[in-house]
């Protein structure tokens, strides 16, 4: 470990050094020199109201000597007037036409000057040849300082690469494996752009460098607003890598979406519904969603209503009940079950049953399946009416398809009413022990565990992390 650190530190001083080498204004470029800029630096020229005599023909002859020193001006031809220089011809650059302007202005007695200079863009002409071949020339005498330049950018590269690649250094630093590849996957960025930068700086490209950070900058804004789903998921999956709102198996209701929970990748949250189905939930929908984890707390409490006849005593109901529910041997103690009458109907009082369980040891479904029959038995057998909604019905003799006389009365024979021959006797069903288990259900349990030992995920990996508490 110290060695890696000294290792570690010797690279960093590797990396400071590289980068101090840049000047402070490499990232910039050099704003170019206009005739304007010069003009409105420059001291403001008065005109005199008199000139010399000749004055004109020696600042033609000032010019004319200037410009033939310069192989570019050789076709420009000058005329001067009253201090007024007007010039005329070809140049083989663009800028060598505000050029002509600045070096004119710049000689004394000339009040302005007519720049009719245009740019020679024959092909054939002996600048545009020289040009090219200038450039030609200057490409292969930088091509040794172009492979320097290129060796540097791939050694700090790969300084890059390889502290990236300590892998065990950051996922110890790191809370989990994703942010741990976050974080390498951002050194080895960093790295290459220093690398570029210094290449550019070593061949003096400082302006280039700037047009191809500000076009990144571009680019980057507008792949940000269409890429914005995927970088918001993205965002998402490290937010819910580092709070780990729950843990593998655990069962949850993610808004109206519920099932267990197989694995969190780096995209989406995957589920196994009560059903046996995989569920799939993009994560940037799971980190602002409503999550009930019915896992976390293993007391959990289900509930039921019951309505008594309205001349009942309501309250020996509720004692009743309550003392049914406490004495079923899956229902939990602490908290107590408890009973409350809620409401009043057309025909009865409704009371509301609740009861809480452990659910490592009973199956919610189960014991509530169980329950409600037992204080449904239990009321009854004391003699509690459970009525059912009244209804008034109204017979309209000219709409019915029997007389009513057969109906009330029987068949002419005298054998049983009609209800009564239609009356079907219910068959005694005896209920087993192993029916009435309330042992948890695991069967989902057991087929996500199932396949987490099988690595279901294929290159995706789980981001829940059991040694990190729960959110």
């Amino acid at each position: 470990m110290l060695k890696m650190k000294h290792c570690l530190a010797a690279l960093l001083v590797v990396l400071a050094a590289a980068f101090a080498s840049l000047p402070a204004s490499a990232m910039l470029p050099a704003a170019p020199e206009t005739p304007e800029a010069t003009a409105s630096a420059a001291p403001e020229q008065v005109i005199d109201d008199t000139q010399e005599a000749g004055s004109d023909a020696r600042i033609a002859n000032r010019i004319r000597g200037i410009f033939g020193e310069l192989p570019a001006f050789e076709n420009v031809s000058v005329d001067v007037q009253q201090g007024v220089v007007s010039l005329a011809g070809a140049v083989p650059a663009q800028e060598d036409i505000a050029r002509a302007e600045t070096i004119v202005g710049r000689i004394s007695g000339v009040v302005t000057v007519e720049n009719a200079i245009e740019r020679d863009l024959s092909v054939n002409s002996a600048g545009s040849l020289a040009s090219l071949q200038d450039r030609i020339d200057h490409f292969i005498a930088l091509l040794p300082l172009l492979g320097l330049a290129v060796v540097v950018a791939l050694v700090i590269g790969a300084v890059g690469y390889l502290i990236a690649g300590l892998t065990g250094f950051w996922h110890r630093i790191a809370p989990n494996s994703f942010l741990a590849e976050l974080i390498a996957s951002a050194i080895r960025f960093v790295f290459i752009i220093g690398g570029l930068v210094v290449a550019l700086d070593m061949i003096g490209a400082g302006a280039l460098l700037g047009a191809v950070l500000g076009g990144a900058g571009v680019v980057g804004v507008a792949l940000g607003f269409a890429m914005r789903d995927t970088i918001e998921n993205y965002v998402a999956s490290l937010m819910l890598s580092l709070r780990q709102p729950f843990r593998a198996n655990d069962w949850v209701l993610i808004d109206d979406l519920e099932g267990r929970v197989i694995r969190l990748t780096s995209r989406a949250t995957i589920l196994m519904t009560l059903d046996g189905n995989h569920l799939r939930i993009p994560n940037a929908q799971v980190f602002k969603a409503v999550i009930t984890n019915f896992t976390t707390n293993p007391q959990r409490r289900f509930q039921f209503d019951l309505g008594v006849d309205a001349d009942d005593d309501a309250q020996a109901a509720r004692k009743l009940g309550r003392e049914t529910l406490a004495a079923l041997d899956f229902v939990s103690n602490d908290p107590p079950a408890e009973a409350r009458i809620i409401e009043v109907g057309d025909s009865n009082v409704v009371i509301r049953f609740l009861a809480w369980i452990d659910q490592r040891e009973a199956d919610w479904w189960k014991a509530q399946s169980r329950a409600i029959p037992a204080v449904k038995t239990a009321l009854e057998d004391a003699g509690f009416g459970l009525p059912e909604p009244i209804y008034r019905l109204r017979f309209d003799p000219r709409s019915a398809t029997l007389p009513f006389e057969n109906i009330a009365e029987g068949q002419a024979d005298g054998s049983a009413p009609a209800r009564d021959q239609a009356a079907k006797k219910v068959r005694q069903i005896t209920v087993t022990a192993d029916e009435e288990d309330v042992r948890p259900v695991t069967e989902i349990a057991d087929m996500v565990e199932e396949e987490r030992r099988a690595g279901g995920g294929g290159q995706e990996k789980d981001l829940l992390d059991h040694s990190r508490p729960v959110e």
